[in-house]
C-alpha cells in the first residue's frame, strides 16, 4: 500500500487458514488505531468487515489523518489468530 494520502480509502483484508485451507473463524475482528491514538472496533458480526469468500474479508477504511495507522485483525472459534499491519498516510499536496 504505497502512496495513500488523507482522504483515500484503503482496502485492509486479512485471509484465515487452517492448514493452509482457507477457514472461516467463529468470530472476527478488525481494530484500527489513527495517526492521534484512537481505536476503533470493527465486526462482522456488526455488518461491518465483508465477506469475499471462505476465509477471506476486508475492511474499506477512509484515512482521515496523516501518520502511521496501524491495523490488527482477530479470528477467534475455528481459526485462533492475530494478524496486523501499519501503514503510512501522508497529506494531500494537491
Amino acid at each position: 500500500m504505497d502512496n495513500l494520502n488523507v482522504g483515500d480509502v484503503v482496502r485492509l483484508r486479512a485471509v484465515f487458514t487452517v492448514l493452509n485451507v482457507n477457514t472461516d473463524p467463529t468470530t472476527i475482528t478488525l481494530q484500527v488505531q489513527t495517526p492521534s491514538g484512537t481505536t476503533t472496533s470493527y465486526t462482522y458480526a456488526g455488518a461491518q468487515v465483508t465477506k469475499e469468500g471462505t476465509g477471506i474479508y476486508y475492511y474499506n477504511l477512509s484515512v482521515s489523518e496523516a501518520g502511521w495507522w496501524v491495523y490488527q485483525w482477530t479470528g477467534t472459534g475455528t481459526v485462533e489468530v492475530v494478524q496486523g499491519n501499519k501503514i503510512l498516510v501522508k497529506e494531500r499536496l494537491i
